[in-house]
C-alpha cells in the first residue's frame, strides 16, 4: 500500500492532505522504521525555525554511512552542496554565490528577455495552441543556466531529461541511472573546458575550474558535484514557478487584467505565486544530529525531519485566507528556504519569472487553458511540485473550461 504522499491524488493537489496534517499539529510523525522516525513540518513558524536549525544536519554521507542500501546513486548527486553542513557548505556556497548576486543577475536581464521573446515568437509562429511547460517554462531556464555555465546548446535537452529523471518518485533505477549520466556528462564537460584553457570569466563553470586548479579551493569531486547541482537546481524550480504561476494566472481573469494594465505589480505577484503553489513541496533531507524539541514534538537523535515549504506557505496562522491568490500580502513565504541553505539562485528565478509573466501577458492577452484544470498532469515527485504539460490556446474560446 503506497504512502498518501506518494499517491496520484497528492501529486495532483497536495494541499488538502498537508492541511489535515497541520491541523493535527505543526510537526507530525509520518513514518517509523528501524533507523528512527520521520517527521513532517507543516507549520510556518516551525518550518522557518527548522530550516535554520543547526542541530538538523544535511550531511547525508554521515547519515547513511552505516545503513545498508540497494541504491546506486552517483556520489556527485547524493553529496552535493545541499547535503553538506558548515564549514564545507559555507566554503562551497561562497565560490558560487557571486554569480547570483542582484548585480550579477541584473546583467543577465537582456539575455533572459531575448530568450523569452524568442520562445514566445516560436509559439506564435507554430499556431494558436501550445504546451506552456514544454514550449516555454522548460526551455527558458534551461537556456539561461546553460548560458551561465557554458553548456553547449546541443547538450541541453539531454541535461533536461536526466534532471527530470532525478525526481521520478517510485523509480529508483531511473533516478540512479540519471544520476550517473548527468555526473559523467559534467565531469567530461569540465575536462573539455580545462583542456581548452578558456580564459577566466568565460562562464561560471570555467571560473569554478580556476578555483579548483589555481586556488585549490575545490576538490575535483566538489567541482563536479557543484556543477551538477547548479545545472539541476538552476532550472527545475524555475520551470515549476513559471508553470504553476501561469496556471494560477490563467484561472484568475481579474488578476491577469490588473497585471497587464500595471506591470509594476508583477514582482509582488511573483512572490504571492511562489507562496500559493510552491515549486518545492518538501525540502531536501535533514536529520537530527542531536535531540531537539520542535513544535511540541520530541525529536530523537537520528530521526529524519522533512520540512514542507508547500504546507508552511499555506499556514493560516501566518497567511490569512491562504488558499487564495492575494498579491501584496506581506512577504515571508519559504519557497526559497531560509537560513544558510536559502536558495542561491533566488534572484535569478525571480528575474526569469518577472520577465516571463510580463511577456506572456503582453504577447498573448487572450491566453487561456485548452483543457479543464482537473485534466492537467502533474509530476510524480514529493520534492518538486510542477506540471508536466500545460496546454493553452489563444484561439476561439474553448468550451467546458
Amino acid at each position: 500500500m503506497s504512502h498518501p504522499m506518494e499517491s496520484p491524488e497528492f501529486f495532483r493537489d497536495p494541499y488538502p492532505l498537508l492541511a489535515a496534517l497541520r491541523a493535527r499539529g505543526p510537526v507530525q510523525r509520518v513514518r517509523s522504521g528501524p533507523h528512527g522516525a520521520t517527521w513532517l513540518v507543516t507549520g510556518w513558524a516551525e518550518a522557518r525555525s527548522a530550516l535554520a536549525e543547526p542541530r538538523l544536519s544535511k550531511n547525508t554521507t554521515r547519515y547513511f554511512a552505516d545503513k545498508p542500501s540497494k541504491r546506486n546513486l552517483a556520489p556527485a548527486v547524493s553529496a552535493t552542496m545541499l547535503a553538506t553542513d558548515p564549514p564545507d557548505h559555507t566554503r562551497l556556497r561562497r565560490l558560487a554565490v557571486k554569480a547570483f548576486t542582484p548585480a550579477a543577475v541584473a546583467r543577465l536581464e537582456p539575455r533572459v528577455a531575448a530568450i523569452t521573446d524568442g520562445l514566445l515568437e516560436a509559439m506564435a509562429v507554430r499556431g494558436d495552441t501550445a504546451d506552456l511547460v514544454e514550449d516555454f517554462a522548460v526551455p527558458l531556464p534551461i537556456e539561461v543556466i546553460g548560458d551561465l555555465l557554458g553548456v553547449p546548446r546541443e547538450d541541453r535537452p539531454a541535461l533536461r531529461r536526466w534532471s527530470n529523471d532525478l525526481f521520478a518518485a517510485g523509480a529508483p533505477d531511473t533516478i540512479d541511472a540519471a544520476s550517473h549520466a548527468i555526473s559523467d556528462y559534467m565531469a567530461e564537460l569540465i575536462a573539455q573546458k580545462r583542456a581548452a584553457g578558456s580564459g577566466a570569466g568565460a562562464d561560471l563553470l570555467t571560473e569554478l575550474i580556476a578555483a579548483r586548479d589555481e586556488g585549490d579551493r575545490l576538490s575535483e569531486f566538489e567541482l563536479v558535484s557543484l556543477a551538477v547541482l547548479l545545472v539541476v537546481a538552476g532550472h527545475e524550480t524555475t520551470t515549476s514557478l513559471i508553470g504553476n504561476g501561469a496556471l494560477a494566472l490563467l484561472q484568475d481573469d481579474a488578476l491577469r487584467t490588473r497585471l497587464r494594465q500595471d506591470p509594476a505589480l508583477i514582482p509582488d505577484a511573483v512572490e504571492e505565486l511562489l507562496r500559493y503553489d510552491s515549486p518545492i513541496t518538501t525540502a531536501t533531507f535533514r536529520y537530527a544530529a542531536e535531540p531537539l524539541t520542535l513544535g511540541g514534538a520530541e525529536i530523537a537523535a537520528g530521526d529524519v525531519v522533512l520540512v514542507s515549504p508547500g504546507a508552511a506557505n499555506r499556514d493560516p496562522a501566518r497567511f490569512p485566507d491562504p488558499d487564495a491568490v492575494t498579491p501584496g500580502r506581506s512577504a515571508g513565504h519559504l519557497s526559497f528556504g531560509h537560513g544558510p541553505h536559502h536558495c542561491l539562485g533566488a534572484p535569478l528565478a525571480r528575474l526569469e519569472a518577472r520577465i516571463a509573466f510580463r511577456a506572456l501577458l503582453t504577447r498573448f492577452p487572450g491566453l487561456r487553458l485548452a483543457v479543464p484544470p482537473g485534466e492537467l498532469p502533474w509530476r510524480h515527485t514529493r520534492l518538486m511540485r510542477g506540471l508536466t504539460h500545460l496546454p493553452v490556446t489563444w484561439s476561439a474560446r474553448v468550451t467546458d473550461c
